[in-house]
């Protein structure tokens, strides 16, 4: 009897989306758009603190928002009415990423043309949005307190591929035993040039310096 064929689909996915990745970026260099791919758990304060981000932005540069999820457009509809800043949904179709296609499509319906940044939050997942590269020009993601110091060691690749990792939710870490030094070690052992920023989305420590940051980076890029 004859063994099983086995097909490695995987490799080529990935090849074929690094392809892809690495086209849409050098198309939104030229068209000087900045892409901000942002990820993070469920229920890390993703979305609260884009919309502290975008507030204190949206006076200075022209930006959108794409909100993925695998359903519903909870998150969409909260962002444009906290921020007024224009937000499309984009559903995955039950996946737990996008991929560089997914992301093209979703630019097709902002108006990409007209911005000088797109910022993407990813699907709250710490594995597989991690694995795909959207297109992006920087990733970035956020570990909450309560989700423990150790996640870096847990999740090498998410922290591998970020480069500013946000600590949200410093208010409460008088209640949990999170090691701020500690965590911020474990994370220069999987990527020595990551930036690790405390914050606090709640009340808004931090993230004029996360937001002074992304508009350098605008800035940058399209130089």
């Amino acid at each position: 009897m004859e063994g099983i064929k086995v097909i490695e689909i995987k490799k080529s996915v990935f090849e074929d989306n690094e392809k892809d990745a690495e086209k849409l970026r050098k198309e939104l260099k030229t068209k000087g758009i900045y892409l901000l791919n942002l990820m993070s758990s469920p229920g890390s304060g993703k979305t609260t603190t884009l919309i502290r981000t975008l507030n204190l932005i949206k006076d200075k540069v022209r930006v959108a928002v794409m909100e993925a999820d695998i359903d519903s457009d909870v998150d969409a509809v909260k962002i444009q009415e906290a921020t007024g800043i224009p937000t499309i949904q984009l559903h995955t179709g039950g996946m737990c990423h996008l991929d560089a296609e997914m992301t093209r499509q979703g630019l097709d319906h902002v108006d990409a043309g007209q911005l000088d940044l797109v910022i993407l939050e990813n699907v709250g997942n710490l594995v597989c949005p991690a694995e795909f590269d959207t297109g992006s020009c920087r990733n970035a993601m956020i570990l909450s307190v309560p989700e423990g110091d150790d996640k870096p060691l847990k999740y090498p690749l998410m922290f591998s591929v970020c480069d500013m990792i946000l600590v949200n939710k410093t208010d409460v870490l008088p209640y949990f035993d999170f090691d701020l030094e500690k965590c911020t070690r474990y994370v220069h052992m999987r990527n020595p040039h990551a930036r690790v920023l405390p914050i606090c989305a709640k009340t808004g420590e931090g993230v004029d310096v996360f937001a002074q940051w992304l508009l350098q980076e605008v800035c940058a890029w399209k130089q």
